[in-house]
């Protein structure tokens, strides 16, 4: 059996890490986690978060319904609660179109390159 090198494996991010993934201060994400009951990451006996994929995966869907798509913290927690599954579907597309929308700017800086 080979070793498969695409797996990420590491099991758990700092919130520093997290923070920086989304481009927050770590502080949004502490307040986040009072106001939305989704956000549970495991903590040590120091009290030092620890996030697992899953959680990075609730923390970009309140990140995507508040900072994109400009809901307020209370309504975000209201979808979250009502349907997650469109919330997560909508965040997945929303990430996904960014990111090829990022690849046609490179496109076309290299097309203009070119003439």
């Amino acid at each position: 059996m080979a070793l498969n090198t695409e797996k990420n494996l590491k099991l758990y991010y700092s919130i520093k890490e997290v923070a920086g993934m989304l481009g927050v201060s770590e502080s949004m994400l502490r307040f986040w986690e009072k106001e939305i009951p989704l956000l549970k990451p495991k903590t040590t006996g120091n009290n030092v978060r620890q996030y697992t994929e899953a959680d990075i995966e609730n923390v970009k869907a309140v990140y995507n319904l508040v900072k994109v798509r400009g809901f307020k913290l209370s309504a975000a927690r209201k979808m979250l609660r009502e349907n997650k599954q469109d919330v997560d579907n909508n965040a997945r597309l929303i990430e996904s179109l960014i990111k090829v929308r990022e690849e046609l700017k490179e496109l076309k800086k290299q097309l203009d390159y070119l003439e």
